[in-house]
């Protein structure tokens, strides 16, 4: 990704950032210079800083007092532990939904999760198309439950939970069919009510997951 200075200048350093850290460029525990960042990209100290404040946000740098800021660390520990909040958090977003959606909402959560299951169809499957698809079905659930809060949980999570899901993309396209029925069977749990099944099927799946990404980052 080559640089470009955007208007909203601080959010487009984090993003710029944020990419390096999720495809590995920046190494897991590697500092992070304020100074030779801002060099690099003739930008102020100022706005790298407050990049790495969002980048923190996003669970994808670690600022230390006095030492500055680093990548955070994702072993397979690490990573489950994060999977563990995340799959709570979509866990609550969707007994929410179950209570909340209505009849004008279900067409648009219906076609939201048909592009997921789409893109799984294909032996070439684009990794990080299947990711952004599925994170346009959390985005979409969440205008529908109107919880400002969980909202901008999730979306914090997202960065470091697509950080994980590149570094375990070779087994995860592997295993694109339980994906495919994931996202299948989740809409007929939520459109039915049935808050109970829909989060055991969060649950099941997120479990799932965790154990790929455990495999690859041992």
């Amino acid at each position: 990704m080559d640089f470009q200075v955007p208007n909203t200048l601080a959010e487009q350093i984090a993003n710029y950032l944020a990419e390096r850290i999720m495809t590995g460029q920046i190494r897991p525990g590697e500092r992070i210079q304020e100074a030779t960042l801002a060099t690099e990209l003739k930008v102020s100290r100022a706005s790298v800083k407050e990049a790495l404040y969002t980048l923190e946000r996003w669970h994808l740098v670690e600022i230390t007092p006095r030492k500055g800021a680093s990548a955070t660390r994702l072993d397979a520990d690490h990573a489950s532990e994060l999977y563990d909040v995340y799959m709570h958090l979509l866990m609550m977003l969707v007994t929410r939904l179950c209570e909340r959606w209505q009849e004008p909402d279900k067409q648009t959560m219906l076609d939201v999760v048909a592009r997921v299951v789409e893109q799984t169809k294909h032996a070439s499957a684009d990794i990080t198309a299947i990711v952004e698809a599925s994170f346009e079905v959390m985005e979409a659930c969440g205008k529908v439950v109107g919880n400002p809060y969980l909202s901008e949980a999730l979306s914090n999570f997202k960065p470091a939970v697509s950080r994980a899901y590149y570094l375990s993309a070779d087994r995860y396209r592997q295993d694109l069919k339980k994906t495919a029925t994931f996202f299948t069977e989740l809409p007929q749990a939520v459109i039915a009510r049935d808050a109970d099944r829909a989060q055991m099927l969060i649950r099941d799946f997120a479990e799932h997951q965790k154990l790929l990404i455990r495999q690859a980052l041992d």
